[in-house]
């Protein structure tokens, strides 16, 4: 570990440190790999040299700002930082596990939205996650139902999609239910199967722990102690998403994953979550996350379409 001396003479020290240190904080939230001690007129760094002299030029540019206005708010800090102060935030969080899945795998939220999906859901018992394909909006749901569910704050998952392209009139199809609903279900299993090894996830969808079926299934059921999520939301129509919304029960958790821009329904149908976006945005309890181009997780290109797209 290595040492640097920063000297503070000639610097109001009060202004640079902030009230309680706060501005001290700040960097050392930003550089978590160096320690600052602050001992006079000194502040010592101590870290890896590429680590330390990042941070050194960036407390030279403060201390420069300092020379020149007298002054350094938590803005200019961040500022000259070249960060927001959410994304300081996300950062200092972005470690955080949902999940420890299979084969080692930790499931983190990988973007700043994703992880304000992580965040809402927690202040919100329901929340919309609006975005194109690609950005994480089921995959990151899928583990958050996943977490509540091993720390026992439901009892059930139970996961739902409108079979739009059948127009959930399967009966033509071959195979039994299961099969026939599979296809349509396939991006909820795979976030499943990631997430809990294969003969426990086959012990929870037998036992009813883990319900998948399409939206239609859910009519009539009053949905308690579960963790609820609604995929590819934009193909539910204004009734079915009423339907499905007004199922909540008590001590329960939804989620509404959707892309407005990939609606499938008949042009004679209106989207539920369109909607849902346009009248439920005020409603104390609910959250809505709106996901872009910068979350997306995917091959790089799928982001350059999305923009071309847009």
């Amino acid at each position: 570990m290595l040492e640097k001396i920063i000297d503070l003479t000639g610097t109001d020290v009060l202004a640079f440190l902030g009230i309680r240190n706060s501005n001290l904080k700040i960097l050392e939230q930003n550089f978590a790999k160096v320690k600052f001690v602050q001992r006079g007129a000194e502040l010592h760094l101590y870290g890896e040299d590429s680590e330390i002299t990042a941070a050194e030029v960036k407390i030279l540019d403060l201390l420069a700002h300092i020379e020149k206005y007298n002054s350094l708010s938590e803005n200019n800090i961040f500022n000259i930082l070249g960060k927001t102060k959410e994304e300081m935030q996300f950062a200092n969080k972005a470690d955080e596990v949902l999940v420890f899945g299979n084969k080692g795998l930790q499931v983190k939220a990988r973007t700043l939205n994703q992880k304000k999906m992580v965040e809402s859901i927690d202040q919100n018992d329901m929340l919309f996650a609006i975005g194109p394909a690609g950005t994480g909006k089921t995959y990151t749901a899928v583990a958050l139902a996943v977490r509540a569910l091993k720390n026992k704050e439901v009892r059930t998952i139970i996961l739902t999609r409108p079979a739009v392209e059948a127009g959930e009139n399967l009966g033509f199809l071959p195979g039994d239910l299961k099969e026939k609903l599979d296809p349509y279900l396939q991006p909820l299993y795979d976030g499943l199967r990631d997430m809990i090894p294969a003969e426990k996830l086959e012990e929870y969808i037998e036992s009813g722990t883990i319900q998948i079926a399409p939206l239609a299934f859910m009519r009539g059921r009053t949905l308690d102690n579960a963790f609820v999520i609604l995929d590819e939301g934009q193909n539910a129509t204004e009734n079915q998403m009423k339907m499905f919304l007004t199922r909540m029960g008590k001590s329960a958790k939804f989620i509404i994953t959707g892309d407005v821009s990939q609606i499938d329904l008949p042009k004679n149908q209106s989207s539920g979550l369109k909607k849902a976006q346009d009248s439920l945005q005020n409603i104390k309890g609910i959250g809505f996350v709106f996901l872009d181009e910068q979350d997306v997780v995917r091959h790089k290109l799928v982001k350059s379409i999305i923009k071309a797209f847009n």
